[in-house]
């Protein structure tokens, strides 16, 4: 009886408080990271003084958080108030079940038989992503309206027609995907580009860019940044909000970094795959493990947020729009299209 009990129970329960540490932890070092990256790009040093080189800089910042005054407007909708930063962190951290970061591992052998390093695999997997991320929107939504904050409102209000406009293309862009792989499932998209021997980037570049430009809207970041633009709206949805609810909508921005760049990973750069991974050729580098090349694809898409965000201006917010549904939505209805077509008459997934 105790080894079912292991399997259903225990390994379910170390895996979720494992998922859940590690993108927390991600999640606070991102921003020393991002403040790192940005002071390099505008010639300063950043942060040095906690820890060596600054290291400690998260810790102490959480350090801060948890011990600042917790401030509620008296004009606030409370209930709704102290609901909305719960409502948008926890579908980002919820999503992370059913992205796949490698193949069966054993731990290097000390584990009796090799178990998936994820949490599960569902055959909906990509609608669940997409299902459950746009719930966050919610959060966004009614924190700035129960704010009582004319600000906040206005950065509500950006939001909720920001994420709906490019909510579309990017469920577009999804859907060349799928067509390509003939799955919902992302560790069965992931085994279709092994079949394949090529990543999905190569024959979809234009979903992949539609896709990324939409995450990065998605988000909140910039040149999107719109929702919580410091120089017009103070901090925008949030700007009524401090101590730790303030550090869950933190926590929810880079988490669906994270999440967009896995999703990103999985369905074009082939996951935990090397690069060509039919190619005798580059067999050498099969001494790296699948999860060094997730995590290095992953690394590499939180760079170019942070790249980005150092680099361009702020769109104005009708150039966003007009962005999302002058270019982006045409665009990405051609290009599934094309990918259908090319589908249809090359021959689809086995």
């Amino acid at each position: 009886m105790a080894n079912p009990w292991i399997a259903y129970l225990l390994v379910p329960l170390v895996k979720i408080v494992v998922i859940l540490l590690t993108v927390i932890l991600l999640a606070a070092y991102l921003s020393y990271f991002e403040r790192k990256i940005l002071a390099y790009i505008q010639i300063r040093i950043g942060p040095n003084r906690v820890g060596p080189r600054g290291w400690l800089q998260p810790i102490a910042d959480a350090l801060k958080l948890f011990t600042k005054e917790d401030i509620v407007p008296s004009r606030a909708e409370k209930l709704v108030y102290l609901l909305s930063p719960v409502i948008i962190t926890v579908p980002a951290l919820v999503v992370f079940s059913v992205i796949p970061f490698g193949t069966d591992t054993t731990l290097f052998g000390l584990l009796p038989q090799a178990i998936p390093p994820y949490l599960t695999d569902i055959n909906i997997g990509i609608l669940f992503i997409l299902g459950v991320s746009s719930v966050g929107v919610y959060g966004v939504i009614l924190g700035g309206w129960a704010s009582n904050n004319k600000f906040s409102l206005m950065g509500g209000l950006r939001s909720a027609a920001q994420l709906v406009s490019y909510e579309v293309p990017m469920g577009f862009s999804v859907v060349a995907v799928l067509l390509m792989a003939g799955s919902l499932s992302m560790v069965k998209i992931v085994e279709a580009q092994r079949q394949a021997g090529v990543w999905f980037f190569f024959p979809g570049i234009v979903a992949f860019f539609i896709y990324f430009v939409c995450g990065i809207a998605e988000t909140n970041r910039s040149p999107f940044d719109l929702p919580e633009a410091e120089s017009e709206l103070v901090a925008g949805y949030f700007t009524e909000y401090s101590g730790m609810k303030w550090a869950f909508y933190f926590l929810a921005e880079y988490a669906n970094m994270v999440v967009v760049s896995s999703v990103a990973t999985v369905l074009f750069f082939g996951g935990w795959l090397r690069p060509f991974p039919n190619v005798a050729a580059l067999a050498f580098l099969d001494v790296i493990p699948p999860f060094v090349w997730f995590a290095a694809k992953v690394g590499f898409f939180l760079f170019c947020y942070i790249w980005f965000r150092g680099t361009f201006p702020r769109y104005r917010f009708d150039q966003l729009m007009g962005l999302g549904w002058k270019v982006l939505l045409p665009v990405s209805l051609a290009n599934l299209l094309v990918v259908g077509l090319g589908v249809l008459l090359i021959g689809g997934p086995r």
